[in-house]
């Protein structure tokens, strides 16, 4: 009975908690431009990125009163999306919830892609981070971070690294781990994170390096060992107490892609400072930062955005030179 009667309140606490926040949401509005835009992403329905973005059109409508319109265009990594961006109309119609890789990796993993992401932009601000957990078959003696270095080094060549496909983060982040830490590991590219995942439950892979949300499941239900947080900060809930790379030492390892929100090059400056105060007072909502959460996405905001393209160009060139490092081209 009292279970019952727990379960009620925090469903009638929730209930009140997310009318009120949409109530402050909706009595801090501000000025959009009264048309209904369209939000070209690089991903399909129910993938982390296309969540996030729906979440945000329905929030952003309460304090614009504009219509948003998904618009799920996957393809070659999120650069088919990226390069429909490139070249829509610069009136504020069309905006883009743009994935890392997209528009910071891909440029160099691709001989062209149909955009120059430094110059056919203009950015509005960072909405969060998707960060990767590395995981391992929880019948391997490999407890930790350490314990997988030692294990690597004592058996050359005798693990194996599932990816979600070649020159993706999961790829290109445990390549750099591999290098730094010294380690030969011999990588598995799949065609998505549901496969290779699914090969190191069955122990027929040793590793992964996968999203948060993604893994999250099987980490709680004890199919999968997680060893390492690949972002700046900790996560909870399954992962608490889990360390993140750069705490065991791999400070320069940023397993981690990030979410933007960008207009095509044009977009007059005045659109884009309502957009990002816009979304400003979005990501302040309590409701909206635990619904983020609960996709996998750790909120992060820009101060301005300058700030945002200034991210934009360093990671640019951080993801350059891991593809540069990595050697993996694709065609």
């Amino acid at each position: 009975m009292n279970t019952k009667l727990n379960t009620r309140r925090k469903i009638l606490i929730g209930s009140v908690l997310s009318f009120f926040g949409s109530l402050a949401l909706a009595q801090n509005k501000v000025e959009g431009t009264g048309k209904t835009v369209k939000i070209i992403i690089g991903f399909p329905p129910g993938q982390a990125t296309d969540s996030v973005t729906r979440l945000l059109a329905d929030k952003l409508r309460l304090v614009t009163g504009d219509n948003y319109m998904v618009d799920n265009r996957p393809g070659q990594g999120g650069s088919i999306a990226l390069g429909a961006v490139a070249k829509s109309p610069a009136d504020g119609s069309v905006m883009s919830v743009v994935h890392m890789s997209a528009i910071a990796a891909n440029p160099h993993l691709y001989p062209s892609v149909p955009y120059d992401s430094l110059k056919d932009f203009e950015p509005v601000g960072l909405i969060g981070d998707l960060p990767f957990v590395l995981v391992c078959n929880p019948a391997l003696p490999i407890k930790n971070l350490q314990e997988l270095i030692a294990y690597a080094k004592a058996n050359p060549d005798a693990l194996t690294n599932a990816s979600s496909g070649n020159g993706t983060v999961s790829h290109l982040a445990m390549e750099k781990f591999k290098r730094d830490a010294g380690i030969k590991i011999t990588h598995v590219p799949y065609k998505g994170s549901v496969a290779g995942l699914t090969d190191v439950i069955a122990g027929n892979v040793s590793i992964a390096l996968e999203t948060a949300s993604s893994v999250r499941t099987y980490v709680e239900s004890g199919k999968l060992r997680a060893l390492a947080i690949g972002s700046s900060r900790q996560l909870g809930g399954i992962f608490a107490g889990v360390p993140t790379l750069r705490e065991l030492g791999f400070k320069d390892i940023n397993a981690v892609t990030w979410l933007m929100i960008i207009y095509p090059l044009g977009t007059p400056k005045a659109l884009v400072k309502l957009t990002f105060a816009a979304l400003s007072t979005v990501m302040k909502n309590p409701e909206v930062e635990q619904s983020l959460l609960a996709i996998g996405c750790i909120p992060r905001v820009s101060k301005s955005p300058e700030d945002a393209a200034a991210y934009l160009r360093s990671e640019y060139k951080y993801w350059g030179d891991a593809v540069k490092a990595s050697g993996v081209k694709l065609e």
